[in-house]
C-alpha cells in the first residue's frame, strides 16, 4: 500500500491548524535566538574544538529553521483548503 499524495491527505481541523501555526511561529522565534547566539559566539576567539561545537549548533539551528518553514508551508496549505469559498 502506498502513502497518499500530500495534496490528498486528510484535512486537519482549522482550529488545530491555527494552533499549530501559532506554535510554529513561536518556535521560529526560539530558533532565531539560537541562530543569533551561535553567530555571536562564532565571532569570539575560541579553541578549535569549541569552534566545532558552535558550528554544530549553528547547523542544527539552520536545519531546524528549514524544517519549521516546511511545517509552516504545510499548515498554510491546510488553512487555504479549510477556508470556506468566498462568494463571487
Amino acid at each position: 500500500m502506498s502513502d497518499p499524495a500530500p495534496n490528498s491527505a486528510v484535512q486537519i481541523p482549522l482550529p488545530v491548524v491555527k494552533e499549530l501555526r501559532r506554535l510554529a511561529h513561536d518556535l521560529s522565534n526560539s530558533i532565531e535566538t539560537v541562530m543569533q547566539a551561535s553567530y555571536l559566539l562564532s565571532q569570539a576567539e575560541m579553541k578549535e574544538t569549541d569552534r566545532r561545537w558552535v558550528t554544530m549548533i549553528d547547523q542544527a539551528a539552520r536545519d531546524s529553521a528549514r524544517i519549521n518553514r516546511e511545517i509552516r508551508e504545510v499548515l498554510r496549505q491546510q488553512t487555504t483548503k479549510s477556508e470556506p469559498p468566498q462568494p463571487e
